[in-house]
């Protein structure tokens, strides 16, 4: 079946960088907002008078309704169309920003919080969807590279941005810095976006859909709850049973209908396989360095937090930086070579962070920092360009909401085992539990740490060997 794209429209050739631009910026804003809150939490569990615990609720609210929607609106997209999608997705996201601010009660942030996180879906979910439609293959991994960049960005630089805000603004503003920017986003949208072509009006698999939000919402409540109850409390197994059970019966209703919300036939490719699973891998273990990066830098090793924020940017900067390059060079030599080398960089520098103690020159560890940038830089615009490229076009929506949900329930999971992993083991060289660092005993963290990135590492090679084999068993370019 042979299907127009925009690809063929010179009219939207001669836009395609601004449509680029408008879909950058909503992709930096929604990752930036799953990490810029929990610096601001202390100041607004003081402000709005609630304990710690239920304005943490803040962050976990966000990524579970982000997590559960994900699929549902990249079906959407598909079906209804990946523009009208994102569009409306960046109306809601900014409405969601503006009552974000407001400092009107725990349940009214709550709302505002999940209105945001339904606009951040709907954008996330058409991203990689609508580039991979408007640009032509030769460009395609440049392109999927700077949306990559900004993934990074948004994703790593909420700390530092965060900071920076509170340090001379109320907190509302880590939430309206998003209405300006979104505003200028979406008229550039309206000005440039085409109307979709790849609409096909096909009934939702809404059971399905309905059964993915259930998966999410009871095991993410779960892991989110457990970690401040205890994993062996009722309330907490019945969750996770819960969970089980929708999972179960998710899958076997998935493989029955006609058209699915999650499409499993995808995953019988084994380059859109091995790539959303190595994507996967790396942020849980990017993950690992968010959590414990902080207590390193300002506990450890007695740095201000506005230096410590500062440091951790080097990160993100160098993957803004080199992600298109990758993207570029992906589009003339082919993704394959590019992933292994990115991750290979990657796991060197888990190395670098597990052998780091309070010795360490801060420049060796901050070159350690830049390196996994580098690496992430280099794996994640190829790797893009594989999931994208690796389906039909009628499937982009799908395809680009497994890749978004990928990356969400990464960056979930990859905090909830680096917290897990850190804790237990500083409790098992203590001789005690321990939930929080130390100050007296700055030796019982960096023992946790060390642990920590050695699970950090295992989970980089896995992402690594994958890799290397799928490079040395593919087929001979043509």
């Amino acid at each position: 079946m042979n299907v127009k794209t925009f690809a063929d429209d010179p009219q939207i050739q001669k836009h395609r960088w601004w449509i680029l631009v408008a879909v950058c910026l909503f992709t930096f804003m929604s990752t930036l907002d799953a990490s810029i809150v929990n610096i601001a939490l202390p100041v607004m569990s003081r402000d709005l008078h609630i304990p710690m615990n239920q304005a943490e609720w803040v962050v976990s609210i966000y990524l579970i309704v982000i997590c559960a929607l994900l699929l549902v609106f990249g079906k959407l997209g598909d079906t209804r169309g990946k523009i009208r999608i994102f569009k409306m997705g960046s109306v809601l996201f900014i409405l969601g920003s503006l009552m974000c601010g407001f400092s009107a009660g725990l349940a009214f942030l709550l709302v505002a919080r999940a209105l945001q996180a339904v606009g951040a879906a709907m954008t996330m979910a058409t991203n990689n969807g609508i580039i991979t439609e408007v640009f032509p293959f030769s460009e395609r991994g440049r392109a999927l590279g700077m949306i990559g960049s900004f993934v990074a960005l948004g994703s790593i630089a909420g700390p530092g941005v965060g900071g920076l805000i509170l340090a001379h603004l109320h907190w509302g503003y880590i939430f309206w810095i998003n209405v300006p920017v979104g505003v200028v986003a979406w008229f550039i949208g309206q000005r440039i976006l085409p109307r979709d072509i790849t609409v096909t009006r096909v009934p939702i698999d809404r059971a399905g859909a309905s059964l993915f939000a259930v998966i999410m919402v009871s095991l993410f409540a779960a892991v989110f709850i457990g970690q401040e109850i205890g994993f062996t409390q009722p309330l907490i197994l019945g969750l996770f049973v819960i969970g089980i059970v929708a999972l179960v019966v998710f899958v076997r209703l998935e493989l029955r209908v006609d058209d699915p919300i999650l499409a499993l036939q995808l995953f019988k490719n084994k380059r859109f396989s091995i790539s959303i699973l190595c994507a996967f891998l790396i942020f849980v273990a990017n993950f690992f360095f968010n959590v414990i990066a902080p207590f390193y830098l300002e506990n450890a090793r007695g740095m201000a937090a506005n230096y410590a924020g500062y440091a951790l940017m080097t990160f993100p900067i160098v993957q803004v930086v080199v992600a298109p390059i990758a993207g570029t060079v992906s589009d003339k030599i082919g993704p394959e070579l590019l992933t292994f080398i990115g991750l290979v960089l990657i796991s060197i520098s888990q190395v670098g962070y597990m052998l780091a103690n309070l010795g360490t020159p801060l420049w060796i560890f901050m070159f350690f920092i830049g390196l996994v940038g580098l690496g992430n830089g280099i794996f994640m615009s190829p790797n893009n360009s594989i999931v994208m490229s690796s389906v039909p076009v009628q499937n982009l929506g799908v395809a680009g909401g497994i890749n978004a949900l990928a990356r969400e329930l990464g960056m979930i999971i990859g905090i909830s085992i680096a917290t897990t992993v850190l804790f237990s083991a500083m409790s098992h060289y203590a001789g005690r539990r321990v939930t929080a660092y130390l100050p007296a005993h700055p030796e019982i963290f960096i023992t946790g740490m060390r642990v920590a990135f050695m699970v950090s590492l295992a989970i980089c090679l896995v992402a690594t060997v994958i890799t290397g084999w799928r490079l040395f068993r593919r087929p001979a370019r043509s």
